[in-house]
């Protein structure tokens, strides 16, 4: 039975090099030393914006899993003050440090490596801003945009601004640090940035927690959810997932959900031929995922979602056997059993679907969809 809030994975593709090539380097953007961190491959680079506070290293749980699946080169890199990067010495004032300034470094660096032509954003929390001002200077190179419980641009208004200013006390934190900078500047940027919207040509995939931000006071939680749910009803081309059980970190509550989401996005960039390619791959991918987080049953909800993906795209033999590989990965989930019997029912094996329907409302007395395909199953035999 599909009752998630999202349909995530399709047909993935690229071969793979048995060895990727990982390159670590220091790159001068104009007076510092920018740190990135790049998997090599072919194909639309996909680049990663971490955190505020953060540095590149809490992508690395996930990078070579995407790797594994789509081959192409994954950039991390560590802003200004934070990781390995540097601060720049040419700056004198505390203002001069914005997320103007970052974008500037950042376009440098991109540059340099020779990746400032197509590219796909990953963002979460703070980062999410970074992708909003970086594809606003380049709408035709930004394919597409996945956003991991990010900063929205019109989350901050000045009530919450006069909020976050009564806990954060900028003189407590050491000047001449990343961090230093970035809480010195935080509420000018949100003010600069409030009602900017993604350009409408880019289409966005917006992954955010069931319960947003549970440890901050209830408005403040209530609000960070709204304006989520709102970025995706108001705008066309962007796509909401609801991370259901999973924190602000979602992609290590939920890795599963975050890499299809990426796997997704890249896959729209390539040609039909590339498209049609290592089909194993990717559900070879959602079962070690599904093995990896069985112990907090996440990811039956990815083998789940790329089952009926399958069904949608006429792979009927692959979805059956992502089905029944669900069924038995997680036999005591009911859901499990419904979706492979609706999979076998259009494979026209009403005799084993009857039996899948059967199981399901055993362990789910509940499931009326389960009761009303039976009784017609029952009815027309």
């Amino acid at each position: 039975m599909k009752k998630f809030y999202f349909a995530f994975l399709a047909i993935f593709s690229l071969s793979l090099s048995a060895h990727s090539q990982t390159i670590d380097t220091l790159v001068n953007v104009g007076g510092l030393n920018m740190h990135f961190n790049i998997i090599k491959g072919e194909g639309t680079p996909i680049l990663f914006e971490a955190g505020g506070g953060d540095d590149s290293s809490v992508w690395t749980p996930i990078l070579e899993r995407i790797h594994q699946v789509t081959g192409t080169t994954l950039i991390t890199y560590d802003r200004s003050g934070f990781g390995q990067s540097e601060l720049n010495p040419a700056l004198k004032n505390d203002s001069d440090f914005d997320i103007e300034n970052g974008i500037k470094e950042l376009e440098t660096g991109l540059a340099k490596l020779g990746y400032d032509d197509d590219i796909i954003l990953v963002s979460h929390s703070y980062g999410g801003l970074y992708n909003l001002l970086y594809a606003n200077k380049h709408p035709k190179k930004v394919k597409s945009i996945v956003l991991i419980d990010a900063t929205l641009s019109d989350f901050w208004n000045d009530d919450f601004l006069a909020m976050r200013d009564m806990f954060v006390d900028i003189n407590t934190i050491p000047k001449g640090t990343g961090d230093y900078y970035l809480n010195f500047n935080y509420n000018e940027i949100m003010r600069s940035l409030r009602n900017t919207q993604f350009p409408e040509n880019i289409p966005v995939t917006n992954i955010f927690p069931d319960k947003s931000a549970p440890v901050y006071p209830e408005e403040y939680a209530n609000r960070w959810k709204k304006v989520h749910v709102d970025l995706g009803n108001k705008n066309n081309n962007v796509t909401n997932i609801i991370a259901e059980s999973s924190g602000h970190a979602i992609f290590n509550d939920n890795p599963g959900l975050v890499i299809n989401a990426i796997v997704k996005v890249y896959v729209k960039t390539l040609d039909e031929n590339q498209q049609n390619v290592v089909l194993q791959k990717a559900l070879d991918n959602a079962i070690d995922l599904t093995i990896v987080t069985k112990v907090h049953n996440r990811s039956e909800h990815d083998l789940n979602t790329l089952g009926y993906s399958f069904l949608q795209t006429q792979k009927l033999d692959k979805a059956l056997d992502v089905f029944k590989t669900t069924t038995i990965l997680f036999p005591e989930s009911a859901n499990a059993y419904d979706s492979y019997g609706e999979a076998l029912l259009i494979a026209d094996k009403k005799t084993e679907a009857i039996e899948m329907y059967e199981k399901s409302i055993t362990l789910n007395p509940n499931n009326e969809h389960g009761k009303e395909m039976l009784l017609k199953l029952k009815k027309n035999n």
